[in-house]
């Protein structure tokens, strides 16, 4: 025992005590660590399953709520392709649902069935709903219900083409400035419009997913003309085919294009303040005959209410009343 402790208090054998407590020590805790890691990438592990199971689940659930949709989609898809869906679904029809950015295969479905759906059920609702006696009172049911549920999809599809032009007119100025900044600072013609596609899709909703459409043709081997073909003339405007010729100039030829674009711009707001006026104008007009139909017979009541009043007495008096 003697020994024992005058060895262990040496100063030799007590450093080499210390060093093996410290390295047990040390040992120790990065054992705890490496356990404690472990146990919280096993509890990673088990919280990514749990998710990825639910997000299936959740996907196999869309999938069978959306089966019903798809089957109807693919049976329109078969009536597009026939001789009728091709009467039912024309030209000008495409052009409308380009138009609203639902010219797709789906979209084209879906607008033939609704042809279809209305322009049969509604004359079979109305020879129901409506009373008639005669064949001529049948006849006219059911040209009329063919007629309207022949038309109300193209009215609401038509209605939708015109706010997303109205749309695209308002959004022109911020796509004008935008394009000038975006050129001024360096930025090529694809990561100007792909920094469009990406950070301003919210701001200008139509003209975005246009070039976005427009820089997707490009990526797939068309040429910058024929890419921005579509932007230049689906909404029928004159300042979307400007500014879509410019882009072409530029990417042909180079060149800085901030003064034509602001002078475009210019241009373009001041055609607009004109627009402003003139729908002003035609508001006071309006706003003439709306004053007259209704402050008129109170005004004539509150000057000449007194003088009729006077007027009745009168000829009441002269009756003997």
């Amino acid at each position: 025992m003697t020994l024992f402790f005058e060895w262990f208090v040496s100063p030799r054998h007590a450093c080499l005590a210390l060093a093996l407590l410290a390295a047990a020590a040390a040992s120790l805790v990065l054992g705890m660590g490496l356990i404690r890691r472990a146990r919280m990438q096993t509890r990673q592990a088990r919280r990514l399953d749990q998710a990825v199971a639910a997000r299936a689940g959740r996907v196999l659930e869309r999938r069978r709520s959306n089966g019903w949709r798809v089957w109807i989609a693919q049976l329109g898809a078969r009536g597009v392709a026939s001789a009728l869906g091709r009467s039912l679904v024309a030209g000008e029809d495409r052009l409308l649902l380009d138009q609203c950015a639902v010219n797709h295969p789906a979209g084209q479905a879906w607008f033939f069935l609704a042809r279809t759906v209305l322009g049969f059920g509604m004359p079979a609702l109305g020879l129901v709903v409506v009373p008639h006696d005669t064949v001529l009172e049948s006849c006219g049911i059911v040209f009329f219900g063919f007629g309207t549920g022949y038309m109300v999809p193209k009215w609401v599809m038509r209605r939708r083409a015109a706010a997303r032009r109205r749309h695209a007119d308002e959004e022109m100025p911020l796509l004008v400035d935008l394009l000038r900044l975006l050129q001024g600072v360096g930025l090529s013609v694809d990561q100007t419009i792909q920094l469009i596609e990406q950070d301003f899709g919210t701001a200008m909703p139509v003209l975005s997913s246009e070039l976005a459409h427009a820089e997707a043709q490009f990526r797939s081997g068309l040429p910058r003309a024929a890419s921005l073909q579509r932007f230049a003339t689906i909404y029928r405007n004159a300042d979307m085919a400007s500014v879509a010729e410019l882009i072409v100039q530029v990417d042909r030829f180079g060149g800085a294009v901030q003064t034509p674009l602001q002078q475009f711009g210019e241009r373009m707001r001041e055609r607009r303040r004109s627009d402003m006026k003139a729908r002003i104008g035609q508001l006071t007009v309006k706003m003439t005959g709306v004053m007259v139909l209704t402050l008129l017979p109170a005004l004539i009541v509150v000057t000449g209410g007194a003088g009729f009043l006077a007027i009745f007495r009168s000829l009441s008096r002269m009756g003997g009343g």
